[in-house]
């Protein structure tokens, strides 16, 4: 509550310097902000053209599918929880010079860097539903969970960001560690390749641990299968049960290392 209190205060702030973070990313460059949108759409493309096209793969049960609609439902929002995660990682050390005023919450530099990436991630989600109109599916209602997956990868990214950017003042290699991690994250995700393929092997359960399948997964059954949240039964209740547990670690870490950011950095 105290930090939901610390973001309604600060919220006009908030959004005047994620805007000034979008414009900065890309400041120096003559296309500016359009890179945002156009390396995510040739990476998104590349992948289409190597694994259909090159590799002849389709979209998993009964072919309908679409290859590049099921490959774009897992792309987006992994694209997402990735350039976020980098992002937040190495916040404090960023704005260093804000983190050594006294008078600032620093609280909020993580939900700068979140806003941020978020204007990205919602112009794909548009995207994607532009690109699903094409091939003939329309909103349902089943397209509203769009909204509650957001929330499930708001809520995995600052948990994990807190805990990684706290560290990152002192272990300065984090950045590296995260970025590393989330090569490795992403092949082992089900964003391009399909669970079914491992399903009913015993190293399977493994993959669903994996807070992302629970969110990739998520994103392609409430938009291609129609499938509730509440339908996917215990790994729902974990993914929920996991973000607790990494929300209390979050908030001790912070609370912990944040007397000594300003001796650090």
């Amino acid at each position: 509550m105290k930090f939901l209190h610390i973001l309604k205060e600060n919220s006009k702030l908030i959004l005047f310097l994620s805007i000034d973070d979008l414009k900065k990313r890309y400041a120096g460059s003559s296309l500016g902000i359009f890179w945002a949108f156009v390396q995510p759409c040739v990476t998104i493309l590349i992948y289409w053209f190597v694994f259909q096209v090159g590799l002849k793969s389709t979209a998993p049960g009964n072919g309908n599918i679409p290859f590049i609609v099921w490959i774009m439902c897992g792309l987006i929002p992994w694209f997402f929880f990735s350039d976020c995660l980098n992002a937040i990682t190495n916040v404090f050390i960023e704005y260093s010079y804000l983190v050594k005023k006294v008078v600032f919450n620093i609280e909020i530099l993580p939900v700068i860097k979140l806003i941020s990436c978020l204007v990205v991630h919602l112009f794909f989600i548009l995207l994607l539903l532009l690109v699903m109109a094409i091939f003939g599916y329309f909103p349902t209602l089943s397209f509203l969970q769009i909204i509650y997956y957001l929330i499930c990868s708001i809520a995995l990214v600052l948990s994990l960001g807190y805990i990684f950017s706290s560290i990152a003042v002192f272990f300065r290699d984090m950045g590296q560690f995260v970025q590393v991690a989330l090569q490795a994250g992403m092949w082992l995700t089900p964003i391009l390749w399909a669970f079914s393929t491992i399903e009913g092997n015993w190293f399977a359960p493994v993959f669903k641990l994996n807070p992302m399948f629970y969110i990739v997964e998520g994103y392609r059954t409430a938009l291609l299968d129609g499938i509730w949240f509440w339908q996917r039964g215990w790994v729902t209740v974990y993914f929920w049960a996991l973000i607790v547990v990494l929300t209390f670690v979050a908030n001790y870490v912070f609370k912990k290392l944040r007397p000594h950011f300003a001796d650090v950095l």
